[in-house]
C-alpha cells in the first residue's frame, strides 16, 4: 500500500486494542486498524497516558510524534511510518504504522554499514532538525521488504520528546560528526527551507497546528544554522547521549 492509503486506513478505519506494550516510558498499545478491505498493525499513543516531563509542556507528545513525521515527508526522506492523530479507545493520541522487524536489529547492530550510510545521514540530519532529545539504538528498526529483493528499509520512531525550542540534541549516531553534508541532502534542505518560509503554505499550517510557534521559530533557525555550517555538528554541548543507549 502507497503512504497516502495507508494514513486513510490509520485516520478513519475501525481500531481495536490488541494490548499495551510493556518496557514503554509512556502508555503505548498495539492496535489493529481495519478499512472495508484492508487492515493494518498501528501504534497508539494516547495524550492521556503520557507522564509528565518537566521540560515539555503536558499532553503534547503525541502532536510531536505526527509533527516528525510531516517534517521527514515534506523534505521527501520517507524515515518515519505515517503517523497520524485521532481518537481511539483511550481517546485522542498519535497513531502510527506498525513495522514488522526483529529487536535484536539496532543502531549497533549495523553502525559503519556502507548500505546504510546514506540512510542514517538522513536520519542524523532529521534528529538535528527536529532536536531528537532521545535518539536510542533501538528507535531504528530494520524492516524485511517482501518484494522478492534483499534489501531491508530503515525507519525511526520514537519522536515524542522532540523539537523543544531549546538545544536538547541527545543521539547514538555520531559517527558523521565533523564531516560535511552531502551536496543532494543540501539541495533537499534547501528545498525544505523554502518551503517553511511560506507564511501561509500548508507545511506551515500543519506545523503551528501541532507546535508552539517558538518551536517552529526553532526549527527554522535549526535549519538556517545547518545550512550554513554545512557540516555534521560535533557532540555538544552538555550530554549528547540518551540514556539507556538501547
Amino acid at each position: 500500500m502507497d503512504t497516502s492509503k495507508i494514513l486513510n486506513i490509520l485516520q478513519t478505519g475501525t481500531m481495536d486494542v490488541e494490548g499495551l506494550l510493556p518496557w514503554s516510558s509512556n502508555y503505548t498499545f498495539l492496535a489493529r486498524i481495519c478499512s472495508e478491505s484492508e487492515e493494518v498493525s498501528a501504534i497508539y499513543k494516547p495524550q492521556r497516558g503520557e507522564r509528565p516531563l518537566w521540560d515539555f509542556p503536558q499532553g503534547t507528545l503525541y502532536l510531536r510524534e505526527c509533527a516528525a513525521f510531516v517534517i521527514s515527508e515534506a523534505i521527501g526522506w520517507n524515515l518515519i511510518p505515517p503517523t497520524v492523530i485521532r481518537q481511539g479507545p483511550n481517546g485522542i493520541g498519535s497513531v502510527q504504522l506498525f513495522i514488522e522487524h526483529d529487536p535484536e536489529r539496532h543502531y549497533f547492530t549495523f553502525e559503519g554499514i556502507e548500505e546504510y550510510k546514506i540512510a542514517l545521514q538522513k536520519m542524523v540530519l532529521l534528529d538535528i532538525l527536529i532536536n531528537n532529545a532521545d535518539r536510542k539504538a533501538g528507535h531504528l528498526l530494520l524492516e524485511d521488504m517482501v518484494d522478492g529483493t534483499d534489501l531491508e528499509y530503515l525507519w525511526a520512531i520514537d519522536h515524542g520528546v522532540c523539537f523543544h525550542a531549546e538545544y536538547k540534541l541527545r543521539t547514538v549516531i555520531w559517527e558523521f560528526a565533523g564531516m560535511p553534508i552531502p551536496s543532494a541532502r543540501v539541495e533537499e534542505l534547501i528545498q525544505f527551507q523554502q518551503q517553511l518560509a511560506q507564511k501561509a503554505g500548508q507545511l506551515k499550517t500543519q506545523l503551528l497546528n501541532l507546535l508552539a510557534e517558538n518551536e517552529t521559530l526553532a526549527l527554522q533557525n535549526r535549519l538556517s544554522i545547518l545550512l550554513n555550517q554545512a557540516q555534521f555538528p560535533n557532540p555538544g554541548p552538555g550530554r549528547h547521549y540518551p540514556w539507556p543507549p538501547v
